[in-house]
């Protein structure tokens, strides 16, 4: 696998690493979509990205979220944003809606991700979906070692205090893009600090993913 992940993101300690880490997808995705593009962004949350897009590539953009503080914080941003089930409002668009359909660390925490994601390469030309390798080393190490998962900034919560989640693994996820037949354009691998590209053994060595793809057809 290749890793083309370039960006130019603050080093940092403490809480400016948890913010380089907030706004990871942010600098990857202004690189990946074009200017004035349709994009429509699952998972949305307050709607940094949206905003960013919006005011930095001239956007067109929607978030679909279903929390409701979080859309009221996207309009509070002027971001347009739903409140709802991401797979209801995928299957209100007709296809070919928008040009980027986004799914930003949100997709260990879907349902059933492979229809949202299936119906997404349908809505939107490009599919961008960023995700934590839960088969980062550390990790592996931490559940071997103590027996139980690793609490950080990531996973600040211990397991009873989380919402449901279905990790996501690098692996898994290849193998998840070969069984719907999507077409990998391009992947972006990084470290554990989520700032300098890993072009090395990514299935152990990254802690972060962000990949494009689209229908084979």
């Amino acid at each position: 696998m290749e890793a083309t992940a370039q960006t130019n993101l603050p080093a940092g300690t403490g809480t400016a690493r948890h913010l380089v880490k907030q706004d990871t997808d942010l600098h990857i995705l202004s690189d990946w979509i074009a200017p004035g593009s349709r994009v429509l962004d699952l998972g949305c949350g307050r709607g940094l990205l949206l905003e960013h897009l919006l005011q930095e590539r001239k956007a067109q953009v929607v978030g679909v979220d279903s929390d409701l503080q979080s859309v009221i914080g996207c309009v509070e941003r002027g971001v347009p944003a739903y409140q709802g089930d991401i797979l209801e409002v995928l299957n209100f668009y007709p296809a070919g809606s928008f040009d980027w359909v986004v799914c930003s660390r949100t997709v260990q925490e879907l349902d059933q991700p492979w229809k949202v994601l299936e119906r997404a390469m349908v809505v939107g030309k490009h599919v961008a979906v960023g995700f934590v390798n839960h088969g980062f080393w550390l990790n592996r190490w931490n559940m071997f070692r103590h027996g139980h998962r690793i609490r950080n900034e990531v996973y600040p919560d211990p397991w009873f205090k989380s919402r449901p989640s279905n990790p996501v693994e690098i692996g898994d996820f290849e193998d998840f893009c070969q069984t719907v037949g999507a077409k990998v354009t391009r992947r972006a691998f990084l470290a554990g600090d989520w700032r300098t590209p890993c072009s090395f053994c990514p299935k152990l060595l990254a802690g972060y993913a962000v990949y494009e793809f689209s229908r084979a057809d």
